[in-house]
């Protein structure tokens, strides 16, 4: 039962009107939102509206079944079940219930034999025992157990209600959670879909600022900053420099920067990914600052030689402060194709304008899902994407000499590889190209856990 699958309205609803006694059905739901009970999902529903619907296959399993609407959805139920109509001690109970959760077919045949003989000895005929038997066979492959249930259930209520009261302190230190939490592409995906979920719900998230930003996410007046350690490259110990810098004041400018800072923890490569990060972009583009970098940062240096020998003059301060001011010429900024690798490559998704917004129309009328919302669940199924193409590789096959391609393609909440064979390459290559925008028909591949899309037809979006 994932936060983001409430909107936030409905969460206000829930929080306002769930009681405790209504915290068993928010139980059966995490128990049934699992693959395969999910199709029991309608029937839990329509038991729960309309009771009269409702059917038990004998008046003694109401007892047991009545709080999950007639449905057989936890394991313990399983136990009460075999415990109530069959004579079974619990021990007895709970390894007919393993043996029906991991379908061993040998045990099952013998517990079938004495859960028949237990109920008929208990009164009931032979006959209705078998349909229980068979009932409780059925669903107890997706049985789960109940105090887990309640206790996710508990867990959901709580951030529900914290989503929907603090949605800025939720999400804030989800972002921080999430940062800290996984890595790799994964990683990538968490945060996509967490700012995609702040965008939803109209939470402004600032982009990363040298003099804003704290070391993870923060609260910045009705919104939330970027951190630094969100930033490739940008390691602890740079951003340890940058905040004791930052105890004297805010950096006034670029040079200002590179003179505070101790530029043996905060190097070249960490300075490059503040400003392809847009961590500047107070004082100057990104293609400004990389212009002017390395002029500066030699007369930074030699401006630090000087006064660790203490050479600076009587002026001291005068010369400073007209030393420190970026009296360059400001350049124009790079193409905007560039500037959305440079945030995918130190960041791994985008923060600032999404290329995909202006054909957000078409993605939600033709595509079926999200990037980052593919998952092994859809493993051989038909799915419809959108994304920009962020990386393209071209081999030749061993059989025949014939082109195709493996195309990295992204949105908002995550990225995902592309195979595209020979015989459909053929008809695409003229725009299967980097940056550009396509809409593709394919079929989800999960080959060792890893996630690939067999593209059977591709549209250029502009």
């Amino acid at each position: 039962m994932g936060v983001f699958q409430l909107e936030s309205g409905g969460m206000r609803k829930l929080a306002k009107e769930l009681q405790p006694n209504k915290m068993s059905d928010i139980s059966a739901m995490v128990a049934l939102y699992r693959p395969g009970p999910m199709e029991l999902i309608p029937m839990f529903l329509e038991g729960k509206k309309n009771a009269k619907k409702i059917k038990y296959l004998h008046p003694d399993l109401k007892s047991i079944l009545e709080e999950t609407y007639g449905i057989l959805v936890y394991q313990e139920q399983v136990m009460e079940i075999a415990n109530k109509l069959a004579g079974y001690t619990m021990s007895q109970a709970d390894n007919l219930r393993m043996a029906m959760g991991k379908k061993k077919k040998s045990l099952m045949k013998l517990e079938k034999e004495k859960f028949i003989k237990g109920c008929v000895v208990k009164g009931y005929s032979k006959g209705l025992a078998e349909n229980i038997f068979s009932f409780m066979e059925k669903f107890a492959a997706y049985g789960f157990n109940k105090p887990h249930s309640a206790s996710y259930g508990l867990i959901a209520y709580w951030t529900a209600y914290v989503k929907a009261n603090y949605p800025v302190e939720f999400m804030t230190a989800l972002l921080s959670a999430e940062l800290q939490g996984m890595a790799g592409p994964m990683r990538e995906i968490k945060m996509s879909q967490a700012l995609e979920e702040c965008r939803r719900m109209e939470l402004k998230v600032y982009p990363p600022d040298i003099n804003k930003s704290e070391h993870s996410f923060s609260i910045e007046n009705d919104g939330i900053r970027f951190g630094l350690s969100a930033i490739k490259n940008v390691g602890e110990a740079a951003i340890d420099s940058i905040m004791e810098s930052r105890k004297a004041g805010s950096f006034t400018s670029f040079k200002d920067f590179l003179f505070k800072v101790d530029l043996r923890r905060v190097n070249k490569k960490t300075i490059e990914s503040l400003v392809k990060a847009s961590a500047f972009s107070g004082f100057a583009n990104r293609a400004t600052l990389m212009h002017h970098y390395p002029i500066f940062v030699r007369d930074i240096a030699s401006l630090k030689d000087d006064k660790e020998k203490g050479q600076f003059g009587l002026f001291q301060q005068s010369i400073t402060a007209s030393v420190f001011q970026d009296n360059f010429e400001k350049m124009a900024d790079f193409p905007e194709d560039d500037i959305y690798n440079m945030e995918k490559e130190v960041i791994g998704f985008l923060i600032t304008k999404n290329p995909l917004d202006k054909f957000k129309d078409i993605i939600a009328k033709k595509s079926t899902k999200k990037i980052g919302e593919v998952n092994i669940e859809d493993d051989k199924k038909d799915v419809i994407l959108v994304g920009l193409i962020s990386n393209k590789k071209i081999i030749k096959t061993k059989k025949d000499n014939h082109e195709m391609a493996f195309l990295t393609i992204f949105d908002e909440t995550g990225s995902i590889e592309c195979v595209i064979f020979p015989k459909i390459f053929t008809k695409l290559k003229t725009f299967i190209g980097i940056n550009n925008v396509i809409i593709l028909k394919g079929k989800v591949s999960n080959r060792e856990d890893k996630l690939s899309v067999l593209v059977d037809n591709a549209v250029q979006l502009k």
